[in-house]
């Protein structure tokens, strides 16, 4: 192989590189924007969930409500938190990125839990 033809085989190696590059990126913000809408209807319907508990707590006997009103309390500022996380996410390389909604699907779905298990109280 001449030098020319290395040199323009080398062209076209990297031109497929940044070809390669551009598509990973571009999968990367679709998935991130496919998580961000995912988590912020999760954050919202949290958030009617968290006023909804609000709403049973005006009619608890006043020795319970306290401590229920900080358990609301409790879950509003978890649901702030993750709020800020997914908002304030910034571009991340690929093995951050899953560490990263691997941790947040966890601590989201820990907080449905506490929310859901909150919530069997008022039907008792």
């Amino acid at each position: 192989m001449s030098s020319e033809e290395k040199v323009e085989d080398s062209k076209v190696q990297v031109e497929n590189a940044q070809e390669d590059l551009d598509e990973a990126k571009r999968q990367q913000a679709e998935s991130y924007a496919q998580f961000k809408l995912e988590a912020d209807q999760q954050i919202t319907a949290n958030e009617q969930l968290i006023a909804d508990l609000k709403l049973y707590s005006k009619n608890k006997k006043a020795e319970v409500k306290a401590g229920y009103d900080k358990s609301i309390s409790d879950l509003e500022a978890k649901n702030e938190v993750l709020k800020q996380r997914v908002a304030t996410q910034k571009e991340l390389n690929k093995e951050k990125w899953e560490s990263f909604k691997s941790e947040f699907k966890r601590d989201m779905d820990e907080l449905g839990k506490s929310i859901r298990d909150l919530g069997k109280d008022n039907v008792k």
